[in-house]
C-alpha cells in the first residue's frame, strides 16, 4: 500500500473529514483517480445515512459503483478513496444492504495484513469492531454481529477477548437468530461450548440447550438444499466435536445412545465386539434392563459369542466394562493391574483402561497416557502406538475446524506413531499400513506447506494436546 493511502486508513474515521487527513493529500488522491469527482466538504449524513438521504445521491452511487468495480478486481487502494466518497456521503447504501460497512471491514482486514508496523494494527482492528457495531445500529442485525464479531475473535484476533467474551458473543447471536441463526457460528460455538462444559464453566442444562439448537440449525440447513458445500463441512465438523460430551454421562439419554449405535449392531449382528459395545453403550446411556433393544443385543450375545472367563483378579472390572460403567471399568482395571506380577497382563489392563479413555470417556490425555505405561510394560509390543496414532489421527476436530491446516497436521504425529508401532512390532504392520494408508491423504498439500513458508522434511511441533515434534509431509496428489 502506497504511502498516501496508508495516511488515509490511519486518519480518515479519526477526524471523519472528506477524502484526506490534509489538503495536500486529498488533491494527490484525487489526481491520482482521474475519475473521481473533487468533494470541496463531504459531511457525513450520519451513521444510517441512505443514497436517498444524500447531500450528492448522484455522486455516492456513481463512487458507489466505481469502487466496487474495483474491489471485484482485488485493487485495493484503487477503491479505496471511492469507497470513502460512497462512505461518507451514503454510509448505509440503500438501507437495505450493509454493503458500505461490509466493504469497509474488507478494506481494513487488508489494510492490517499488508502493515508491517505492529504498532498500528490496533488502529485497524478497533475500526473494524466499529464498523460492526454501525451494522447492528443501522439494519436490525444484533444476531449477525454478535455472530461475527464472536468468529473474528475466535479465529482472527486471539486475545482481544477472553474466551467467556467470545462464548458470550455466540449465545447472544443464536438467541437472537434461533433457528436461522448464520451458518458461520456454528462450528466455533461448538468448539466453545464443550470446551467451557466439560471445564465445568458452564451448568449442563445450558450446555443442553445450546447443543440442541446448533443441532436444530445444522439439520435445518441441511434440509433447506441451499448451500450444500458449506452445510457438508459443518456436518463434518459439528456430530464429531459434540461427540466429546458423551464422555459426560448422563449428558445425552437413552434415546439419543439408542439412535446413534443400534444400527451398528443390525449391521453386524453377529459380530461379539460390536455387540459388546453396543450394548455398553446403550447401558452407559442409562437405558433399561428391560429396554427391547438392549434385550435384543443381550440376545444376540448368547447365541453368537463364547464368554470368557476373565482372570479373577480383573473379572469385575470386565463385567464393569461389559455394562457400560467406564468409570467403574477404568478404577477396576487398574486395581487389577496392581494386583497382578504379569507384566503381559499389566499391560493389557492399561490398555484397556486406555481404550475406555479414548473410545468412551472421550479424553484423549489419558487415554495416550494410559497406552504409554502399557507399552513401557512391554516394549516390543506395537498395539499401544496403534492406539496412540489413531487418538493423534482422530483430533482433527479438537485441534482445528475439522478440515485446513490444523485439522490436517495431526496425521503427521499420527503417522510417527504408526511407523514406530512396524519398527518393533511385525505383527503391528498390516494394522499399521492400513492407518497409514487411511490418512494419508489428509495431510497438507504441497500448496499449504509453502504459503507458509515451510519445506517438506522441515521439524515441526504440532500444538493442541499433542505438543511433538514432527516432520512435515505432503499429500501424494
Amino acid at each position: 500500500m502506497n504511502a498516501t493511502v496508508r495516511m488515509l486508513v490511519l486518519c480518515s474515521f479519526i477526524l471523519w473529514t472528506a477524502l484526506a487527513c490534509t489538503p495536500k493529500v486529498a488533491q494527490e488522491l484525487v489526481e491520482d483517480t482521474s475519475k473521481a469527482e473533487k468533494v470541496d466538504s463531504v459531511k457525513p449524513v450520519g451513521p444510517c445515512g441512505t443514497f436517498d438521504q444524500s447531500r450528492d445521491k448522484e455522486q455516492s452511487l456513481n463512487a458507489h459503483v466505481i469502487y466496487r468495480d474495483f474491489l471485484k478486481q482485488g485493487a485495493f487502494d484503487e477503491a479505496f478513496p471511492y469507497w470513502k466518497v460512497a462512505y461518507d456521503l451514503a454510509p448505509a447504501a440503500d438501507g437495505r444492504r450493509n454493503t458500505h460497512y461490509a466493504d469497509g471491514i474488507k478494506f481494513y482486514e487488508h489494510f492490517l495484513a499488508e502493515e508491517t508496523d505492529t504498532s498500528r494494527h490496533q488502529v485497524y482492528i478497533d475500526q473494524i469492531f466499529k464498523f460492526y457495531d454501525q451494522i447492528s445500529v443501522c439494519y436490525d442485525a444484533d444476531g449477525y454481529v454478535a455472530g461475527r464479531k464472536a468468529f473474528d475473535l475466535y479465529y482472527k484476533y486471539k486475545g482481544r477477548a477472553s474466551q467467556k467474551e467470545i462464548y458470550d458473543l455466540f449465545v447472544t447471536s443464536i438467541e437472537a437468530d434461533g433457528d436461522e441463526a448464520q451458518f458461520f457460528i456454528l462450528n466455533p460455538f461448538t468448539d466453545i461450548l464443550v470446551r467451557r462444559f466439560l471445564n465445568d464453566e458452564i451448568p449442563l442444562e445450558e450446555a443442553r440447550q445450546y447443543e440442541k439448537m446448533i443441532r436444530d440449525r445444522l439439520q435445518k440447513g441441511l434440509e433447506s438444499g441451499k448451500n450444500q458445500a458449506q452445510w457438508s463441512i459443518i456436518n463434518d465438523y459439528i456430530p464429531k466435536r459434540l461427540e466429546a460430551l458423551e464422555g459426560v454421562r448422563g449428558f445425552y439419554d437413552c434415546a439419543y445412545y439408542s439412535d446413534k449405535y443400534f444400527p451398528l449392531f443390525l449391521a453386524d449382528s453377529t459380530n461379539c465386539e460390536v455387540i459388546d459395545e453396543v450394548y455398553g453403550k446403550l447401558k452407559w446411556g442409562g437405558c433399561a434392563a428391560s429396554d427391547e433393544k438392549l434385550v435384543a443385543i443381550d440376545s444376540a450375545r448368547l447365541k453368537h459369542c463364547v464368554v470368557v472367563v476373565p482372570p479373577s483378579e480383573s473379572r469385575l472390572a470386565y463385567q464393569a466394562l461389559r455394562e457400560g460403567s467406564y468409570e467403574d471399568a477404568v478404577d477396576l482395571f487398574e486395581k487389577a493391574g496392581l494386583g497382578t506380577e504379569d507384566l503381559e497382563k499389566k499391560a493389557t489392563y492399561l490398555l484397556l483402561i486406555s481404550k475406555i479413555y479414548y473410545a468412551h470417556l472421550k479424553k484423549f490425555p489419558l487415554a495416550r497416557k494410559y497406552a504409554l505405561q502399557a507399552a513401557e510394560q512391554r516394549p516390543d509390543w506395537g498395539e499401544p502406538y496403534l492406539l496412540i496414532g489413531r487418538l493423534y489421527a482422530s483430533s482433527g476436530p479438537l485441534c482445528g475446524p475439522g478440515r485446513g491446516w490444523d485439522s490436517q497436521i495431526v496425521v503427521w504425529p499420527a503417522i510417527d506413531k504408526w511407523n514406530h508401532a512396524k519398527r518393533i512390532d511385525p505383527t503391528a504392520s498390516a494394522e499399521a499400513n492400513k492407518w497409514i494408508n487411511t490418512y494419508a491423504q489428509y495431510m497438507p498439500d504441497k500448496e499449504d506447506v509453502f504459503q507458509r513458508n515451510l519445506n517438506e522434511g522441515d521439524v515441526f511441533r504440532v500444538g493442541c494436546w499433542i505438543q511433538e515434534n514432527t516432520r512435515i509431509r505432503t499429500a501424494k496428489k
